[in-house]
């Protein structure tokens, strides 16, 4: 697949993720019109320039409501240009919801928009302080206030300058403030309840790219199958059968989903090729293509003990091509990430060998840069977000072949040893077969938006949700994590009564 269609895929997928949850009727509508849109051209309180502000009618073969668009150009220091896009609904149902972008760029198009606004929400979103939409498009970090602005400041001053434009045009300050984000927008999302903790009063966080271990991971992985050998479509299929006859059934059905991959204890040894058996087909594999595989599995750990290369999930093995090059014949289409492009900002002048990226010493090396100190979300200690009540909700595809869902448990680890309201502030739930933000053979439709406004605003605290495919054909509950939802032995595959939630291990 061509690069363009890959880097498409990508952005459809995490702007489709924000789609996934069902539209609700807005409540406690107060509404705006044309002319109060108009007078936003000349309002002062975004502090920006290059403000215009545009009535939008009502689209009803859409289903989208008639909404005020204003955009505008936030400079918050000298050589910052972030663009902002905010969407205020007619009707509106008194709460704002920001949305975060994916790869390297923001994120302000009306299809990331379109779930909010249906529900009534006014949105902001962000370019992220630089115009390139390309996910793997790194050019722009020659920049430094564009850097800082990527980093972590460009979605605060879209926060807090959509909180004045929602005020000055509905009269009326917001009664919620969400964010959603999904990839790097989950990234943002933890960043946002990080460094900015008094932003928002939910925070959805979807398969997070918070940390530069998800750019090492993309290298290192592409190096390890190259090292193998690579393998062919056939034989990925192969491996991805064996792992799913080995281990999708021990949730008790039968249909092609590993709950729980980090329980499978399958070895992709059993598909060795016996002594004299010509390798390179469809029916087994050779030696180093088996140790490849276990090393993809297992990962890699840098000499503090973190991971330089996090794992892949046993089971999802079909959907590594969207970022890994499996056949093993070089870099992967997003060329490691987006991390080449970066190596001024992660090593200065010492030119590094991607190609053999060193987990002892690039990657900590990296890591350690002044930029991923400012661009990493790793910081588990949220005391100050849950302090007046915010609420955390993560999620991740199991089969996620880009940031892996084990960064992500482990993320949600840390925080919980920040204490019991550490612990009753934050919920993750784990999709099977669901990949990047969304795809994959998995249920990936869920309405987390709403579960978070519930859990925000009625106090529902999320034990279990619901998600389902598009086509209608799988339907699952998501049990809290570490519990895993286990059939009961009767009743419909596909009702969620018919699972309970249980202890899966960690």
């Amino acid at each position: 697949m061509k690069k363009a269609n890959k880097a498409g895929l990508l952005v459809s997928a995490i702007g489709a993720s924000l789609l996934g949850g069902l539209i609700a009727t807005p409540a406690h509508a107060q509404s705006g019109n044309a002319d109060s849109c108009a007078a936003l051209a000349s309002n002062n309180s975004l502090g920006a320039s290059s403000v215009s502000a545009n009535w939008v009618a009502a689209d009803a073969g859409k289903g989208l409501p008639a909404f005020c668009e204003v955009k505008a150009i936030l400079s918050p220091v000298a050589d910052s240009k972030i663009g902002v896009v905010y969407r205020l609904p007619a009707d509106w149902n008194g709460k704002m919801l920001g949305l975060g972008g994916g790869g390297w760029a923001g994120n302000v198009t009306i299809m990331s928009a379109t779930p909010g606004l249906k529900a009534g929400y006014a949105t902001a979103q962000t370019d992220g302080g630089h115009p390139s939409t390309s996910p793997w498009d790194t050019s722009w970090t020659t920049n430094s206030a564009a850097v800082t602005d990527f980093a972590y400041r460009a979605i605060n001053r879209m926060t807090v300058a959509g909180k004045a434009i929602v005020k000055a045009y509905y009269g009326r300050a917001q009664e919620k403030a969400y964010f959603h984000g999904c990839s790097t927008g989950g990234r943002m999302a933890l960043m946002e309840a990080q460094r900015f903790p008094n932003d928002y009063d939910g925070i959805i966080s979807e398969a997070p790219v918070y940390s530069l271990q998800v750019q090492t991971s993309a290298v290192l992985r592409n190096k390890t199958i190259a090292a193998g050998g690579g393998f062919s479509p056939e034989q990925l299929k192969l491996v991805n059968d064996a792992a799913l006859k080995a281990c999708a059934a021990k949730d008790g059905v039968t249909d092609g989903l590993t709950t729980n991959p980090r329980a499978c204890a399958w070895s992709p040894k059993t598909l060795a090729c016996p002594a004299g058996q010509a390798v390179g087909s469809a029916t087994c594999l050779a030696p180093k293509q088996v140790s490849a595989l276990e090393t993809l599995y297992a990962g890699i750990k840098a000499p503090d003990g973190s991971y330089a290369m996090l794992p892949l999930s046993k089971g999802g093995e079909l959907g590594w091509s969207m970022f890994i090059k499996t056949d093993g014949t070089g870099t992967d289409q997003q060329s490691g990430g987006g991390m080449p492009g970066l190596s001024p900002l992660l090593f200065g002048d010492r030119k590094v060998d991607f190609a053999n990226l060193d987990p002892n010493k690039d990657v900590p090396e990296a890591r350690a840069s002044a930029f991923g100190k400012m661009y990493e979300a790793t910081d588990p200690d949220l005391a100050a977000f849950f302090s007046h009540g915010g609420k955390l909700l993560m999620w991740h595809g199991e089969s996620d072949p880009g940031p892996s869902p084990v960064a992500t448990a482990d993320y949600v680890t840390a925080v919980q040893k920040g204490g019991p309201k550490a612990v009753s502030s934050i919920r993750l739930f784990m999709a099977p077969g669901v990949g990047h933000c969304r795809g994959g053979v998995g249920p990936d439709l869920v309405d987390n938006l709403g579960t978070l406004d519930q859990w925000v605003t009625k106090g529902t605290v999320p034990e279990q949700v619901v998600a389902h495919r598009a086509d209608g054909k799988i339907t699952r509950p998501l049990c809290a994590w570490p519990k895993v939802a286990k059939y009961k032995g009767t009743g419909d595959v596909n009702a969620p009564a018919s699972y309970s939630c249980e202890a899966g291990g960690k």
